[in-house]
């Protein structure tokens, strides 16, 4: 189904034609403008991950492009945009997803979110890439975590502020790392996505008990992680808060690189029942009926 959009605000009136995509190869090219800040988009074409993904093109008359896509894997309920922003727009107008969810975009993509979201981690991020010629290992040995330490996991990981609740598939799916002392895991780094079939990677969830800081354990985990993805995955990614120095300092002796800055946020849509996009598809499905369209005129 597809759906044109006019924006009164674009003085040109360009027309955005919003297509559900169901061929991830239909992705690919738009994907492939940025691997590393489309890292984690570009995972979700994996055949497994794509099935659960709901994935919208949007193309502009004056050929500006976008892309927004809702998956359910990984990091669970995530939505990626990319593109042009009025596009990304004119897509989230029509198909925001679900109420709860987590959000990768660029920063000039914030205001067409926040017109739809509340932002629950409003600072910037810096997404940093490393190679398998980039990449420096660390000396401090750590140890790949599995089914067996998951009470250790979900115990650390608390100590952050919250339960968490790690499954056997978590560590079957991903890459973690840990270091323990004296029987107790105090530092891990762990991947939020992993795909060898599209041969990228996204690290996260590196944390370090406050009390056992300062040892190069950080560095240990993440590089030992790191190490591992880049056996089977030429591009791996990871994000840091813009102002952490100290987090940038540990990923830069490993051999990670700044990339590009962007947002990664829990995102609340303000609308919780979701009507007003159900009624702006039922209406926009009327408006384009005679062509099999949904057409949407601002």
């Amino acid at each position: 189904m597809t759906a044109t959009m006019s924006q009164e605000r674009n003085e040109a009136g360009v027309e955005f034609t919003i297509q559900r995509v169901t061929d991830p190869e239909a992705l690919r090219a738009l994907l492939s403008r940025d691997r590393p800040y489309s890292a984690y988009a570009i995972a979700q074409l994996e055949a497994g991950r794509f099935a659960s993904s709901e994935c919208y093109r949007v193309s502009g008359s004056d050929g500006r492009l976008g892309l927004v896509i809702h998956s359910s894997s990984g990091l669970g309920r995530t939505l990626v945009a990319e593109g042009d922003a009025d596009a990304v727009e004119a897509a989230l107008s029509l198909h925001p997803g679900p109420r709860f969810t987590f959000g990768s975009l660029r920063p000039e993509h914030r205001q067409a979110f926040e017109r739809c979201f509340i932002l629950g981690r409003p600072q910037t991020m810096t997404r940093m890439t490393v190679s398998r010629q980039s990449f420096r290992s660390t000396d401090i040995p750590a140890q790949r975590l599995g089914a067996g330490d998951i009470p250790e996991i979900n115990r650390l990981y608390a100590l952050e502020g919250g339960p968490t609740y790690y499954k056997p598939a978590h560590l079957d799916e991903g890459v973690y790392y840990g270091v323990y002392e004296k029987g107790r895991l105090v530092s891990i780094a762990g991947t939020h996505v992993v795909s060898r079939a599209e041969g990228v990677a996204v690290i996260g969830n590196v944390f370090t008990d406050p009390r056992y800081r300062g040892r190069g354990l950080s560095t240990a985990v993440t590089g030992a992680a790191t190490a591992e993805l880049l056996q089977h995955c030429p591009l791996v990614v990871l994000t840091v808060e813009e102002g952490n120095e100290s987090a940038k300092a540990v990923y830069r002796r490993l051999g990670y690189a700044p990339h590009c800055s962007m947002h990664e946020s829990p995102l609340i849509r303000k609308e919780p029942f979701g009507a007003v996009s159900l009624a702006r598809r039922a209406f926009a499905g009327w408006r384009g009926r005679s062509q099999g369209k949904e057409i949407v005129l601002r």
